[in-house]
């Protein structure tokens, strides 16, 4: 049995390391795209003032992703050190894309990067604008592997228990890189990287035009940021939707506990807008709803319905009772190997393995697990709601805040009087960390909202830990919290000692731009001297 307190604090190391790292990867995913598109207008005008927003950005982007994959090493060691029979349980399956993910992290991604920095004056434009292009996509490629692992932790596909080998086999790649989830998952993460790296150019080009500090970069770079972001916006909440029917129908108890749902209702159904969920009481104080709302966002119907929490328990005891005899199948397969009856009732039940294993916490032998053993069982598959219900509507508001903001920015930006908007350019500067949280409040309504599995409906959170010590955690959870805070100290000071040097000048021609060709400076100084 393992101990509690160790699955707990193993939970909040990787849950911290996560956010930590979560905080690097939406902005190197959104600066990499962006740059791409400003090198592709340099490219294609020939102007020089393009090069160096390409250039100056590429700098920060630089800072960001070596701390990005700095932070992210340590996640995966995590998986071995502190979760070892997941790693055992699922690696067959999980360790498929994290692989991948790896070549072209360090293979793709770290190979063009070198080229993208050091070859501004190797390589041809055209050369160089793919070398970037090729950056662009390894850090989105990097990103899909990563969220196909994650996926399957969410809504597992393509794989199957081998009661031989006591493990998840791989049944089928496809079904596991084309799983809806994955799919859903990887646009709207990646979308929401590029919103958070429009923010941040939009963000600290409003801070230069505010300072009235290379001007004419932070001009084109707010034009640039906020029209490539009012479009990421728009998509990110029509993804974020999609999603959300997506995980309904996969993770019915997610869902329910996003919406603060602790009675089926029958149609049309109310949005709680306001809520204050008891766990313990199951109900909600305080609340304040939206008539038929709820049927209408999550079944795009007024006939549709959710269950509730009271109905999702009621479905889980079901398949606890139905999976217990999967599990005593499995203990009597692990003595006698082959035995054909105890074969044969496992794969009659095999199905519900994992809710077997629920009750496995509470009766060391689930054949004779109570009814009472069986209800806790079922009372655990319900998540934590307050923390998700408020995670939810957090990011919502930041997303539709979000929407706000870039329709003005454009809107002030196409009229060409933005800066004139001091107040605006203000609200700008303000909005650089709202992505980032709005990222961070979505990572946990996914992971708070898949508790108590790491693998929905097959592996229970509480047998995926390793067996270590209290003072090995603590210790550990220490030395990690301690680390990743002088990663984000070190970043939060080379940004903003970037930031506050501004862009590397040169020589500059009278209306502000910068002239990178020597043939133009000479011109120039010729032009003096005449």
């Amino acid at each position: 049995m393992h101990d509690i307190t160790v699955v707990d604090l193993s939970r909040w190391q990787f849950a911290l390391t996560a956010l930590y790292h979560f905080l690097f990867v939406p902005l190197t995913l959104g600066l990499s795209f962006l740059l791409a598109a400003m090198e592709t207008v340099y490219v294609t005008t020939g102007k020089p003032i393009y090069r160096e927003i390409t250039q100056f950005w590429g700098k920060l982007f630089l800072i960001n992703f070596a701390l990005g994959v700095a932070t992210g090493l340590t996640m995966e060691f995590e998986f071995g050190t502190n979760w070892s029979f997941y790693s055992s349980f699922v690696g067959d399956i999980f360790g498929a894309p994290l692989a991948i993910e790896g070549l072209m992290a360090f293979f793709l991604e770290a190979t063009f990067i070198g080229m993208m920095v050091f070859g501004w004056d190797r390589l041809k434009r055209g050369q160089h604008l793919a070398v970037t292009y090729m950056v662009a996509l390894g850090s989105n490629l990097s990103a899909l592997w990563i969220l196909i692992a994650n996926s399957f932790m969410q809504a597992p596909e393509g794989a199957s228990f081998n009661p031989t080998t006591m493990r998840m086999e791989l049944g089928s790649l496809t079904q596991l890189i084309f799983s809806h989830d994955a799919q859903a998952k990887f646009v709207h993460t990646s979308i929401a990287g590029y919103v958070t790296g429009a923010i941040f150019v939009a963000g600290v080009s409003a801070w230069y035009l505010l300072q009235r500090r290379h001007v004419e970069l932070a001009r084109r770079s707010f034009r640039m940021a906020v029209l490539f972001g009012v479009l990421a916006t728009a998509g990110v909440i029509t993804l974020g939707d999609a999603l959300g029917f997506i995980g309904g129908q996969a993770q019915p108890t997610k869902l329910a506990a996003m919406e603060g749902l602790w009675k089926s209702e029958p149609a049309p159904m109310p949005f709680n807008l306001i809520a204050f969920p008891s766990q313990q009481e199951q109900l909600n104080r305080g609340q304040v709803q939206v008539p038929y709302a709820l049927s209408l966002l999550v079944t795009h119907s007024l006939d549709g319905t959710v269950p509730g929490v009271d109905q999702l328990e009621q479905a889980a005891a079901a398949r606890i009772r139905d999976g217990i005899p999967a599990v005593s199948a499995l203990q009597a397969l692990s003595a006698h190997p082959g035995d054909p009856a105890a074969l044969a009732q496992f794969r009659s039940h095999q199905k519900d393995l994992g809710y077997g294993f629920l009750v496995q916490r509470y009766a060391a032998d689930v054949s004779k697990a109570t009814d009472e053993q069986i209800a806790t069982a079922a009372r655990d598959t319900i998540p934590q709601v307050a923390p998700i219900f408020w995670s939810f509507r957090a990011m919502v508001a930041m997303g539709l805040a979000m929407l706000a903001f870039f329709v003005l920015a454009v809107i002030y930006s196409m009229r060409n009087n933005v800066e004139h908007k001091r107040w605006f350019l203000k609200i700008a500067v303000w909005m650089i960390p709202v992505p980032f949280l709005a990222c961070e409040t979505g990572w946990l309504v996914a992971e708070l909202g898949r508790q108590p599995w790491t693998v929905y409906g097959m592996l229970p959170t509480w047998m995926s830990a390793s067996t270590h010590s209290v003072g090995y955690m603590v210790f550990s959870l220490i030395g990690f919290v301690a680390l990743y805070t002088a990663f984000i100290i070190a970043e939060m000071y080379l940004m903003v000692r970037a930031i506050r040097k501004g862009p590397d000048e040169p020589h500059a021609s009278g209306d502000g731009r910068l002239i990178n060709d020597r043939s133009q400076a000479a011109r120039v100084a010729g032009y003096a001297e005449g």
